[in-house]
């Protein structure tokens, strides 16, 4: 790939972004997001995707405001809860434009859903089709296929989606229990950072399309699913790149004969419109230094943590990319931790990320592209913090 393809984090803070910053009397842990990066990352999809319908993943930031920009835009919405298909209702969502594609549904939430107008499910295992088809009679329902995660940062695991035989047979039986039997799906694993893996995924469930069409049910759609990288300390490639291979896969794979197609993103909207603030708590040292080290190692304690929004520091999977108020100065490696009393609550340990030697408790750290999985992890309130404010401008 050329160059040209990256897309590289260097669009943060924004103007907008900047200027709340600077004047805001809001004590931090804080995220902003700003709407018009939100905006700029859709029309990024539309225009190299357009023939995709794009269904926003609200777990990715369901902020009120965020929902009310995507829909005022023409956005459909995939929805992995019934309090999500509401929030997008209350926006403006039409219930055509919203699919719930969890494939782990209570019988009364499918019911409600149901009778609130969705009429379009996922699912993946025979259990999942009969609570459909005894709530959600006559609806179209998709089969999630499960997928390798190789390249993913976030990879999901087994929990989700079944084999291509199997997707056949339950195909079968949704059709026969009367239900729409309307397409697939699948899903290469967040911030996954190799567009190939859509070509293997596109390839797998064209084989599922052929299988079902010669047992006469002939699917209409397919799900690309999510996935889609935003840049952290690493850049990565941009839409273009990943679209490219999508459209060409898929039109070996169908020729003339193409479904219609879905297409899932919520990171690749909303992470880079967002900046979290987060105080330093305390700065300290643990003792003599370790091996190969010429000092010891220092202790950065912030006000957010794995518990407060930054779940996906897990395993130190998501690499943030941290800026202070004293940057400029000398600067030595720290390992990151959040405020509570549980000792899982360290950030990064093994990645070196080195911060000013000069700060010190009471100072304000920023941490870029943090407008995705953030605010929507923060709603634990563990140790009575509260979760994450959010404000939209």
């Amino acid at each position: 790939m050329q160059a040209m393809t990256l897309q590289k984090n260097t669009s943060l803070p924004t103007p907008k972004i900047e200027s709340f910053l600077a004047s805001t009397q809001e004590t931090a842990p804080f995220l902003v997001m700003d709407l018009d990066v939100v905006e700029r990352n859709y029309q990024v999809f539309r225009r190299n995707i357009a023939q995709a319908e794009l269904f926003y993943a609200v777990k990715a930031n369901a902020a009120r405001p965020v929902l009310e920009r995507l829909a005022g835009l023409g956005s459909c919405f995939d929805a992995a809860s019934l309090n999500e298909i509401k929030d997008c209702l209350a926006v403006g969502a039409l219930a055509s434009q919203i699919s719930y594609g969890n494939t782990l549904k209570k019988a009364v939430d499918i019911k409600r859903a149901f009778d609130l107008g969705i009429d379009l499910f996922a699912f993946d295992s025979e259990g999942e089709l009969d609570k459909l088809a005894e709530h959600a009679p006559g609806a179209r329902v998709y089969c999630r296929i499960f997928t390798e995660n190789s390249g993913a940062e976030w990879p999901l695991s087994r929990k989700f989606g079944c084999e291509l035989d199997m997707a056949v047979q339950l195909m079968i039986k949704a059709q026969a229990r009367g239900l729409i039997a309307y397409g697939l799906s699948f899903h290469v694993g967040s911030q996954q950072t190799d567009p190939h893996q859509w070509e293997t995924a596109i390839s797998r469930t064209a084989s599922v399309f052929a299988e079902l069409k010669s047992h006469g049910i002939e699917l209409k759609m397919l799900n690309l699913g999510g996935g889609f990288p935003a840049p952290y300390r690493d850049n990565v490639l941009a839409f273009k790149a990943f679209s490219e291979v999508i459209k060409t896969t898929l039109l070996k794979a169908f020729g003339q004969d193409m479904p219609s197609l879905m297409i899932e993103p919520g990171r690749a909207i909303v992470a880079t419109a967002g900046v979290l603030q987060t105080e330093v708590i305390l700065v300290s040292e643990k003792g003599q230094a370790e091996q190969g080290q010429a000092e010891p190692r220092r202790w950065v304690y912030l006000d957010v943590g794995l518990f407060g929004g930054l779940a996906e520091t897990m395993d130190e999977a998501i690499k943030y990319v941290f800026r202070t108020e004293k940057d400029g100065g000398p600067t030595g490696i720290v390992t990151l931790a959040g405020p509570t009393c549980d000792g899982m609550d360290i950030l990064y340990e093994k990645t070196p990320y080195k911060m000013p030697l000069a700060l010190t408790a009471g100072d304000m750290v920023w941490i870029d592209a943090t407008g995705a999985y953030t605010a929507s992890y923060s709603a634990v309130n563990f140790n009575g913090i509260v979760p994450l404010k959010v404000f939209c401008i």
